[in-house]
């Protein structure tokens, strides 16, 4: 294979939050492939696109199709590096041939939102999977950020970790449509939270 496949980083979803060298190569592509929301907001008419959608092996035999004629740029939502497409890139496809442009991730923005360093935080993803729960157990100044789904959502989260020992009144952040003009952030407990709806998919924060 002697074309590139580059995988890049689109960020939190807003082009306010895109770095100029992903935008660069977006613009550049004659193949991009991406979700619908991604495609909506940066492909151009001159472009091919690809959609992503449940069919992982239909997206494959397309980049792979594609990358015998042409170099082929995919975007992912947030970092390439934490539960995307990169995983499955590196294993169907030669190293050598692989680029990927970091993007700044939900978590980075959600942790600047509430103004905290997230250095000590454990990152763990709700969203399609459920996590280890030794990694929920409570302890004093553990610092913990969740990406939700409809199905683990911040309600349950929050019954998970009140089984684990935490505390109702331990600090959450609820972080919803970052970078979006509708973005919400709301501030409020964990035995609050237990009960709150509407924030499906969106940045837990939870602070001992």
């Amino acid at each position: 294979m002697e074309h590139q496949l580059t995988v890049v980083g689109i960020g939190p979803g807003s082009p306010d939050y895109i770095l100029p060298e992903a935008l660069r190569l977006i613009e550049a592509a004659s193949f991009l492939v991406g979700g619908s929301r991604a495609l909506k907001t940066y492909a151009k008419p001159h472009q091919q696109v690809y959609k992503v959608d449940a069919d992982i092996g239909g997206l494959l035999n397309t980049v792979r199709r594609e990358l015998r004629v042409r170099d082929v740029v995919v975007m992912v939502s947030g970092d390439p590096g934490y539960f995307s497409l990169l995983e499955t890139f590196r294993h169907e496809f030669p190293l050598a041939n692989l680029r990927v442009i970091p993007g700044i991730s939900s978590f980075q923005l959600a942790f600047a939102r509430i103004g905290t360093p997230w250095q000590q935080a454990t990152l763990l993803s709700a969203h399609g999977r459920s996590p280890d729960r030794a990694q929920l157990e409570y302890g004093k100044g553990r610092v913990l950020s969740f990406l939700t789904d409809g199905k683990n959502h911040p309600a349950r989260i929050a019954v998970w970790l009140t089984e684990q020992g935490w505390p109702a009144n331990t600090r959450v952040w609820l972080c919803r449509n970052l970078s979006y003009e509708d973005e919400t952030i709301l501030p409020t407990t964990l035995e609050q939270a237990r009960q709150v709806l509407g924030f499906d998919s969106c940045v837990m924060v939870v602070m001992e």
